[in-house]
């Protein structure tokens, strides 16, 4: 979803997990034979990621296709806007805001694989004009801290105008972490309504329509919440943040999970905590945010060379 340091009710109330722990992570850019069982057992913490993101609390930076567009979230609670900057020679402009996102609550961006749109969570009312939308969750509301998915097209060099998605997508006020795949599907973020936890929900689309959002089954059980995913352009595989066992009491692992011809594979703990991933523009880099509210980045080449010397 977007932030889900952000659903934390005592700072930016769209995080169900408490005050995440100091990340300790594979050494950045080191290949190894096989996954490290957890990356916690190291005693280097990762530095954040090179790139425009130099600012406490950026995070989910969603890449055009050539990786030299990044659209990403600036700012912490109800002051979180999209940000924008382009790539030339290899050195990043300075960061501006996107034309569309200036007078409501946006953050959890993710660009379409082929760059042509982008969606993105936004606590605006459906016709624009209004009250900001509140939250629900866990028996309680939040105020101005809803969300629903936008999307907006590139129209040249620049943007459309945001449209609210339709409410086979957002059948609530509490909608968040959209991650595009190439056949047009949405996976997202909303609540359980059996038993109020985050739940990750696909939304196939035919045709150009949206269709019912199912559940996806991961297997992480009913006390547990699935949060923030991308997933691969192909849909071979989904990253996501999740508080299931192993993960520390106090904050979530990322894991994976590959599809297959039944759904899913039972999720593989990356030994990283962190939310607010996202797949580069290599489609093996992983950016997510850790406990020091920066940008850091994970190389995926180990789990997807073991998956595929793995399959028959």
């Amino acid at each position: 979803m977007m932030s889900w340091r952000s659903f934390h009710p005592h700072e930016e109330p769209f995080m169900l997990c408490r005050h995440l722990v100091v990340i300790v992570a594979l050494a950045l850019g080191v290949v190894v034979c096989a996954p490290p069982a957890r990356a916690a057992a190291n005693d280097t913490a990762t530095p954040p990621a090179e790139g425009p993101w130099m600012a406490a609390h950026d995070a989910s930076p969603a890449f055009a296709p050539d990786g030299d567009t990044v659209v990403f979230t600036r700012g912490s609670g109800t002051a979180r806007r999209l940000y924008i900057a382009q790539r030339h020679d290899g050195a990043w402009s300075a960061p501006v805001r996107a034309p569309f996102s200036n007078q409501w609550m946006d953050f959890e961006p993710t660009m379409a694989p082929d760059g042509s749109y982008l969606v993105f969570v936004s606590n605006r009312p459906a016709n624009g004009t209004g009250k900001a939308l509140d939250g629900n969750w866990g028996g309680k509301a939040y105020p101005a801290r809803g969300g629903n998915l936008w999307r907006v097209d590139r129209a040249g060099d620049g943007w459309g105008t945001p449209q609210r998605l339709s409410e086979v997508v957002n059948a609530g006020t509490s909608i968040f972490s959209p991650t595009v795949a190439a056949d047009g599907s949405l996976t997202f973020v909303r609540v359980d309504p059996a038993n109020g936890t985050f739940r990750l929900y696909r939304s196939r689309q035919i045709h150009g329509r949206y269709q019912a959002a199912q559940a996806l089954a991961l297997g992480g059980g009913d006390a547990n919440s699935d949060y923030d995913p991308t997933v691969a352009a192909d849909g071979s595989f989904l990253v996501f943040s999740s508080d299931r066992p192993p993960a520390p009491s106090n904050g979530g692992d990322l894991f994976i999970a590959f599809a297959t011809h039944n759904g899913w594979n039972t999720p593989t703990d990356l030994g990283v905590v962190g939310d607010e991933a996202r797949l580069g523009p290599d489609h093996t880099t992983l950016y997510f945010s850790a406990a020091d509210h920066r940008i850091h980045r994970l190389m995926l080449a180990p789990w997807l060379a073991q998956r595929a010397t793995a399959k028959p």
